[in-house]
């Protein structure tokens, strides 16, 4: 019990020497010192979730995904240490709320990192619903956009196959309609169009003539059709239209697990809206209270430092920091005198190091000119 104590006086950013003095702290810091390290496990596995989306399909994405988890939480682990800890209760409640203020900015925004891929993960099977979705719609568009290029780069081609089915129904028609007139006419049905004459007389002949005429018609065109139908099809798997095809339940499935962060992160933005664009407020008011959730833990120690009252310990480390001041203070006075004595001795030393050197020269000039 003595060691989880003590960790979390560690988390707290407490000074543990001055602490284990006073008693009635204990508790208030054990309890900074709980929420500071439970905020970083909540940002170590929201980092180590977002990053596994990041390099999955990796083999080794479970392995960076646990290295930068534990660098995260780490990171945000000493940042909320350092964030409590500078916290001075010296001053007045407004000074104090002054200078928590940039402090408490920050945790928001550590706060809203921390609970965005923790959100992907809570909300995950609606978000691979949404994927799936957008994936499918994606791909209707992307055929939609194929067929419309197809059809105008070809719409000659496209005409003219048209104007040929059309002359061949055409065709057909007449060749049946001059078949059953041939046929009157041989067996001697009198209508407006027969002579009412039995057997294959000059008028059946004629007939014969035309619907032959119209039938080679026909072939002509129904292989120019052909030949149409052909190059259009080989068209088609020319501009990749054929290969198209709409996604199946199982590669919607593949795609939506493979699916990166940004577009988890994408479709989870999308769940507060409904098909027709309006706000979704039962999961509008659900993503919002988790990060509410989350950017309250955050601030938690923060808020628990300022509205706690001062005590002793706070007394006892403000003293213990002037303290630490006049001691730096005397500490500062004791090397300028250090310093002076030491540059006056060196400037001692220098002066008469001068003199004997001026006084040797002397000599020597004065023992040459007595030569000379």
């Amino acid at each position: 019990m003595k060691r989880v104590t003590r960790f979390f006086w560690f988390c707290s950013g407490a000074h543990i020497g001055t602490l284990k003095k006073y008693p009635i702290e204990h508790n208030k810091y054990v309890g900074i010192g709980a929420t500071i390290f439970f905020t970083a496990i909540f940002a170590s596995l929201s980092a180590g979730y977002a990053m596994y989306f990041v390099f999955a399909g990796d083999p080794l994405a479970v392995v960076f995904a646990v290295f930068f988890g534990l660098v995260w939480g780490t990171a945000i682990f000493n940042l909320d240490r350092y964030i409590v800890s500078s916290i001075d209760k010296q001053g007045t409640i407004n000074q104090q709320i002054l200078q928590a203020t940039p402090r408490i900015l920050l945790a928001i925004m550590i706060g809203v990192v921390i609970s965005r891929p923790l959100e992907l993960k809570i909300f995950d099977k609606e978000i691979r619903q949404k994927l799936k979705t957008a994936y499918l719609k994606g791909q209707h568009r992307k055929i939609d956009t194929l067929q419309k290029t197809y059809n105008q780069k070809y719409v000659m081609e496209m005409g003219k196959n048209v104007d040929l089915k059309k002359e061949k129904d055409s065709l057909e028609t007449d060749i049946n309609r001059s078949r059953a007139q041939l046929n009157q006419e041989v067996f001697g049905d009198k209508t407006d169009q027969t002579s009412g004459i039995v057997g294959y007389g000059t008028y059946a002949k004629q007939k014969q003539a035309i619907l032959q005429e119209k039938e080679d018609r026909l072939k002509t065109v129904m292989d120019d059709q052909a030949k149409m139908d052909q190059y259009l099809l080989a068209r088609k798997d020319y501009e990749g239209l054929n290969s198209m095809r709409l996604f199946n339940d199982h590669q919607l499935d593949s795609l939506a697990n493979v699916a990166g962060f940004s577009d988890r992160n994408w479709a989870l933005g999308q769940l507060s809206y409904n098909e027709n664009g309006t706000r979704d407020l039962d999961t509008y008011l659900a993503e919002s209270f988790i990060s509410f959730l989350f950017i309250l833990f955050e601030c938690l120690p923060v808020f628990v430092k300022l509205m706690s009252p001062k005590g002793p310990y706070d007394i006892a480390v403000s003293k213990l920091y002037e303290a630490d001041l006049h001691y730096a203070e005397r500490d500062k006075e004791r090397n300028i005198e250090v310093t002076d004595s030491v540059y006056d001795h060196h400037l001692e030393e220098e002066i008469q190091k001068q003199k004997r050197i001026i006084t040797a020269q002397s000599d020597y000039d004065l023992e040459r000119h007595r030569y000379d």
